[in-house]
């Protein structure tokens, strides 16, 4: 790194934004990671604890789940249903940046906390919205989670093995998207915002998120109605590219194409794979798959993953093992990429959480602190905000806090 870099690395990209987050469950929390990864303020707004005692998804507070959503966070408590906590919230808002929500649309209506109220208190503010279904129409009031999403979604449908059933993604996909897609729109807006001068409300919903990631399945069907099937771990249109046994596991190939196809045949020591009429085209090779995937399968199993994987990638064509989670953190391009870190907590133990899915120059420190405790920042924020610390202890003793 040169020293250019290095100063350039003492401010965060995102150190002049300040995210209120009045987010829970999962993809609202993803959401606000993103920028708080980079830099922003993110004050996290939750109810007292006398008031709403409810654990946390991603269980306990110190549990790694919940650490690795709500790190890089300041915490107040504040009880939004009560008039005073309103007036504390919209002096908060009106050095806010960003409000990021998750609740029921009508519920934000209710309390009075709409992108409508609080433009009128801040006109530059960029007002986020995650819900399970949209912000309106027939499902508007439908409680909306993960799964639920991706089954609506159509993912569930192409997931798994031939004949056996619909099959849910392993990682709460809806949820991680419907984050990733309020997060990226929340930067478009503050992009926008320093053109016009405007804040927008920007809107995504678990179901969105996940009709959008159907992506090639989804513009098949609208353009030809050609309907995606299941189709487990073979590609669905090119052949040889699935998963193969080896002699200690599974390991990826991509041997389609006719060029690749040649060199795959010739690297597994089979150059005459290609030289029979029932495998000499890629539509042919398709047609006859299972045949052509017995005959692979054979060569495949003489030798280990590692062995294929150097030999295969040597000839230039696509293989990798099949990981475990366990494996994943012990492959030397993971170990790296440095893709995870550590954080201490306030006992002094430290919790490994995940770094963000990219990296840019002049800025490493993605991970400075724990997930905070409920309320850990309250009297800070609003001794920031101009209260004195006599208001702070009548707001404490009237439950407002």
């Amino acid at each position: 790194m040169t020293s250019h870099e290095g100063a350039r690395q003492q401010v965060p990209p995102l150190a002049r934004i300040r995210v209120l987050d009045l987010t829970r469950v999962r993809a609202g929390p993803t959401a606000v990671k993103q920028l708080s990864d980079w830099g922003a303020d993110a004050i996290a707004v939750e109810a007292p604890a006398a008031i709403d005692d409810a654990e946390p998804i991603g269980g306990p507070r110190e549990a790694p789940d919940f650490q690795n959503l709500h790190r890089n966070k300041r915490s107040i408590t504040l009880n939004l249903k009560s008039p005073a906590g309103r007036e504390v919230f919209y002096r908060l808002v009106k050095t806010a940046d960003v409000v990021v929500e998750n609740y029921r649309p009508s519920v934000k209506h209710r309390l009075a906390i709409d992108y409508d109220t609080l433009r009128k208190i801040n006109p530059r503010i960029v007002y986020a919205s995650i819900s399970g279904f949209g912000q309106d129409g027939p499902y508007v009031d439908r409680p909306g989670v993960d799964q639920v999403a991706q089954g609506l979604g159509g993912i569930m449908s192409i997931t798994g093995e031939p004949g056996r059933g619909p099959m849910r993604v392993g990682v709460p996909m809806a949820d991680l998207c419907a984050g990733l897609f309020g997060a990226m729109s929340i930067l478009v807006a503050l992009v926008a915002r320093g053109e016009s001068g405007e804040g927008r409300w920007v809107q995504t919903s678990l179901l969105q998120a996940q009709i959008a990631m159907l992506d090639l399945r989804a513009v098949h069907w609208l353009n030809s109605g050609e309907l995606a099937r299941q189709a487990g771990n073979n590609h669905p249109t090119s052949i040889p590219t699935g998963v193969y046994e080896a002699s200690d596991g599974p390991i990826n190939i991509g041997g389609s194409g006719g060029a690749m196809f040649a060199r795959f045949s010739r690297a597994i020591g089979m150059p005459e794979l290609g030289e029979r009429p029932e495998f000499s085209s890629e539509a042919l090779r398709y047609r006859n798959r299972d045949e052509l995937n017995a005959i692979i399968g054979g060569e495949i199993a003489r030798r280990t993953r590692a062995e294929w994987t150097e030999l295969l990638n040597a000839a230039g064509v696509p293989a990798g093992p099949i990981h475990t989670v366990e494996e994943v953190f012990v492959d030397p391009q993971v170990r790296h990429l440095d893709l995870h870190g550590s954080v201490p907590r306030p006992d002094g133990s430290a919790v490994h959480l995940l770094k963000p899915g990219f990296q840019m120059t002049g800025w490493t420190d993605v991970l400075r602190s724990a997930a905070p405790a409920r309320g850990e920042h309250t009297d800070l924020v609003l001794t920031e905000l101009g209260y004195t610390s006599a208001e702070i202890a009548k707001f404490r003793s009237e439950g407002v806090l």
